[in-house]
């Protein structure tokens, strides 16, 4: 039973993780665009 709920565990942080890595750069794009727009 807790080896089950350790392979989703695992396979939900994983997606995770790949979610984080594509996310973080757009935001930071977009918060770069925005600033700029701002400071113009």
């Amino acid at each position: 039973m807790a080896k089950v709920d350790m392979d989703s565990a695992t396979k939900t942080y994983g997606g995770f993780i790949n979610l984080l890595k594509w996310s973080v750069p757009v935001i930071a794009i977009i918060t770069m665009l925005v600033v700029f727009l701002i400071a113009e």
